[in-house]
């Protein structure tokens, strides 16, 4: 019997109303849908400083970069949702995957809980493309650092009235998008993790 594939799941996005925290939850709920078990972490709990090599020269790498590295590794597939900030990546997610890709005393290679990790992106603007951007340059971070970044994706436009007061997708079709996203990595989480 196959293993239920285990996924992460977080927003880089720190503000509580942000429409890519509501959608990472539409998104969690396609993952259980489609078999997953799920974690979702919220980086406020993952407080990191900005990345500087004199100071992990000096002190280390942080405890809760060394807490994220653990948790990656510990599932078999990620689903992030992404803000666009002037047509890339929020600082935020950056520097998570910045700090999360150095190598510790325990493994000199510092992506050894990425390589071949089944990865899928999905994101939330008010603008029109509804954060597509910023997910080409998250892509292409990602698959720098050896995640398999699915090819399906789920930009959603217009988010300010795509949501309803309890959080979920008004538009039917917008959730079996993200759901459909959802799905195709946990297929392939399921696929690899035998």
């Amino acid at each position: 019997m196959a293993r239920t594939p285990r996924i992460v799941t977080f927003a880089a996005s720190l503000r509580e109303g942000s429409f890519n925290r509501r959608l990472v939850r539409v998104a969690s709920d396609g993952l259980a849908a489609a078999g997953a078990d799920v974690t979702r972490l919220d980086l406020r709990d993952y407080p990191l400083p900005l990345y500087d090599a004199d100071l992990e020269k000096w002190d280390g790498l942080p405890a809760n970069a060394l807490a994220l590295k653990t948790v990656f590794a510990a599932h078999d597939g990620i689903l992030f949702s992404l803000p666009e900030y002037n047509g890339s990546m929020t600082p935020l997610f950056k520097n998570t995957i910045d700090w999360a890709s150095r190598p510790t005393p325990a493994s000199k290679d510092g992506l050894d809980w990425a390589r071949n990790k089944p990865v899928a992106l999905v994101s939330a603007s008010n603008g029109a493309l509804g954060g597509l951007r910023g997910l080409f340059h998250a892509r292409w971070t990602l698959q720098i650092c050896g995640m398999l970044v699915i090819p399906q994706q789920k930009a959603l436009s217009k988010a300010a009235t795509a949501f309803d007061e309890t959080g979920k997708l008004v538009d039917p079709k917008e959730q079996e998008a993200v759901y459909a996203v959802a799905k195709a990595l946990v297929e392939l989480a399921s696929t690899l993790a035998r």
